[in-house]
């Protein structure tokens, strides 16, 4: 628990054997639940990851029969979190890209009950400029530019970053089936969130990673979907918001 608050740990991950090992033992162990959600890997993903979380109590393997993308594994890890109970639900990514000694600081405004939604933001971290790959920032920096505009959060920043966590009360608001279920996600979530009036912030997180790190944005998610993505979450969430100025 953290602050009397009972936290899970949602793991998504596609063909991660090498990694996902590391990334589970690596979660603190105030944690209460770890959810890891293979995403249909052709890899050795789930077993590697059953293995390494068989001395933790509370950890479990879901299996997607098929490959659905990181959205839908993520919402399948928050649907779990649900069933369990669990006040706050942090998202670290199988690939081991996230710094657990951040954790305390991305879950601690909701136990203050400053935030809904945590998100993390690399570019608050003096090590970014060095630790990011170049194509990365720049990436990084135009679609943060692009989701401030159509997410209504003009405060936050590093869209990209999957290092996260919300309330409970966040996810129950959500309507979970129209999140977006590949990359993308995060983008589109923002949107969710700020029409149903939750809070967001960002705070500073390590920027992490290795030579094994391999990015799921190349020129090819950036021009599709994306960008499609951006427009049908700033399309909906103004529709939204001028239904309710009208009731």
């Amino acid at each position: 628990m953290y602050q009397q608050l009972r936290v899970a740990v949602v793991i998504p991950a596609f063909n991660e054997e090498a990694a996902v090992g590391s990334a589970i033992t690596a979660v603190p162990d105030f944690v209460d639940r770890v959810i890891v959600v293979d995403d249909a890997s052709t890899d050795a993903t789930a077993t590697v990851a059953a293995d390494a979380g068989r001395a933790r109590t509370g950890f479990e393997v879901i299996t997607h029969a098929a490959n659905r993308g990181v959205g839908a594994a993520i919402v399948t890890g928050y649907r779990r979190a649900l069933e369990l109970d669990c006040d706050v639900t942090a998202v670290m990514a199988g690939d081991g890209q996230m710094d657990p000694a951040d954790l305390p600081a991305v879950i601690a405004p909701i136990a203050g009950g400053r935030a809904d939604y945590v998100k993390g933001n690399r570019f608050l971290h003096p090590d970014v400029w060095r630790a990011m790959p170049p194509a990365r920032i720049v990436g990084n920096l135009v679609l943060s530019a692009a989701t401030k505009l159509t997410s209504g959060y003009r405060h936050v920043f590093d869209s990209q970053c999957g290092y996260t966590a919300i309330s409970r009360v966040a996810i129950a608001a959500l309507d979970l089936d129209q999140v977006f279920p590949r990359y993308g996600y995060p983008n589109d979530l923002l949107s969710r969130l700020h029409v149903v009036g939750m809070r967001v912030v960002d705070v500073p997180v390590r920027p992490v990673y290795g030579p094994a790190w391999k990015s799921g944005i190349n020129l090819g998610t950036a021009l599709h979907p994306i960008p499609w993505v951006l427009l049908r979450s700033w399309s909906s969430r103004v529709a939204s918001e001028a239904m309710a100025r009208w009731r």
